[in-house]
């Protein structure tokens, strides 16, 4: 549903603009509603509302008693914030979510299937420089196209 790389600047509000192909994507798909909250390698995750209880029941069942499990619902559920982007197609992420992924200015939107991922910009040429070399390996490693 959601697909590609887009760079954007935080405008003088500290909103961010959501990629006119995502706005089209929510649009077909009756997306009005998404949360965004801590993700992982320092970038943050957007779902939509749907795609946001598909993964609020796999986390509600991992066992609150195995301490990975609680940290990791901890820190993912605390951050969430339901957010409704307005007519322009902005939204205003938290500062306490823009502070956990170091987002100052320049950001890259990045789509991930069935999410939206938010990053620093010089955190994302990182990720990308490190991973691209190693891309067929992982490839590899987990898909099966047989």
């Amino acid at each position: 549903m959601f697909y590609g790389e887009f760079e954007h600047k935080l405008d003088k509000k500290g909103r961010i603009i959501i990629p006119s192909a995502f706005r089209e994507a929510s649009k077909e798909n009756y997306i009005e509603k998404f949360f965004v909250t801590r993700g992982l390698d320092k970038c943050l995750f957007m779902f939509s509302e749907e795609e946001w209880k598909q993964q609020e029941v796999k986390f509600r069942n991992l066992s609150f008693t195995k301490k990975e499990a609680r940290q990791f619902n901890r820190l993912f559920f605390s951050g969430a914030q339901p957010i409704v982007p307005d007519k322009q197609g902005r939204i205003l992420v938290p500062s306490y979510l823009k502070e956990y992924a170091g987002i100052r200015k320049e950001i890259m939107l990045i789509g991930v299937s069935s999410r939206i991922e938010i990053w620093n910009k010089e955190s994302w040429k990182a990720f990308y420089a490190e991973t691209k070399e190693t891309f067929e390996d992982i490839a590899e490693k987990l898909i099966d196209l047989e």
